[in-house]
């Protein structure tokens, strides 16, 4: 056994390979490539002396031996990294961190939230991306992504999960489509986000106890597309509050009177329950402090 030969690269690889499952999967997370991740661990092999991998055609699957190699190096990497945070703190704390998020928790919280964060630890570089829930969570469980802030319940063992608070949905239109639907002047196009969404079902129920005729129903996967074909006339719509203040304040968008009542949504952040790394753990903690507060005045039942 070589084991002045082992760098900690090489068990941080492992790490990964575990924690994700895959080569290709570890290599994205450490932003090196398949062939790199693979190389790392014949070198560890090597110079352990001892096969850490059971391979089987085109799968592969730890040995005993590198199982425990997983359990007994997990804690130890994790402690090296909290030492050395704890001597330069987390304005010193390097690393790329990926950050999942759906738009309407993009436009709610994450600015500010994103802001705090590179003040508190300027030399971590973020990777945003803004995607529907259903592939956030995919992503990750993957390792593609490390943090979500998605719609609706979380439920999955892989995961953990914080509440992070209420987004309200409000009944808009035009003033002037506002104006001709209250008239009952012919039929008003409604817009609701995507059967996708974790909010289409809310928002389909809320449409058939209203007025507005089922045929009616136009489908977009993009609230802010959404938004605007309001705002130029194109029918009635049913929009997260947070993303819509501008247009009420600035009187291009006005609710309906009369219309059923939306529940708000709930938000919340995720993580992989098998990442253990300081930084990560910090920003979860961080993200779990925020809080989508509805509007003191808002109502749902307008």
């Amino acid at each position: 056994m070589s084991i002045n030969r082992v760098s900690l690269y090489h068990l941080e690889t492992l790490l990964w390979i575990d924690r994700l499952g895959t080569f290709s999967a570890a290599a994205e997370r450490l932003n090196t490539t398949q062939p790199a991740v693979s190389a790392r661990m014949r070198e560890l092999e090597q110079r352990l002396g001892t096969t850490l991998f059971r391979r089987d055609g085109r799968t592969m699957s730890l040995t005993p031996a590198g199982r425990k190699l997983v359990r007994d190096c997990d804690p130890l990497l994790r402690d090296m990294q909290r030492a050395l945070l704890g001597s330069s703190g987390f304005r010193e704390a390097l690393g790329v961190v990926r950050i999942g998020a759906g738009e309407i928790a993009a436009a709610s919280c994450l600015p500010p939230f994103i802001a705090a964060l590179k003040a508190e630890m300027p030399n971590v570089a973020l990777e945003i991306e803004i995607d529907l829930t259903a592939n956030l969570i995919q992503q990750l469980l993957t390792g593609r992504t490390d943090m979500a802030f998605a719609a609706g319940p979380i439920a999955h063992p892989a995961l953990r999960s914080r509440p992070i608070g209420m987004v309200g949905l409000v009944w808009l239109a035009s003033p002037a489509v506002a104006a001709a639907f209250g008239r009952g002047d012919g039929q008003v196009p409604v817009w609701s986000l995507a059967s996708h969404s974790p909010i289409h079902g809310r928002m389909r129920d809320a449409i058939a106890a209203s007025r507005i005729a089922e045929k009616s129903l136009n489908l977009c996967n993009n609230a802010r597309m959404m938004i605007d074909i309001a705002r130029a006339g194109g029918g009635v719509g049913i929009f997260p509050e947070p993303m819509v203040r501008a247009e009420l304040a600035s009187g291009e968008l006005v609710e309906l009177a009369g219309m059923p009542a939306l529940a708000p949504v709930a938000f919340h952040v995720a993580m992989r329950v098998s990442d253990t790394e300081p930084v990560l753990a910090r920003i979860f903690d961080q993200a779990a402090m925020l809080s989508l507060a509805l509007p003191a005045d808002f109502d749902a039942g307008q």
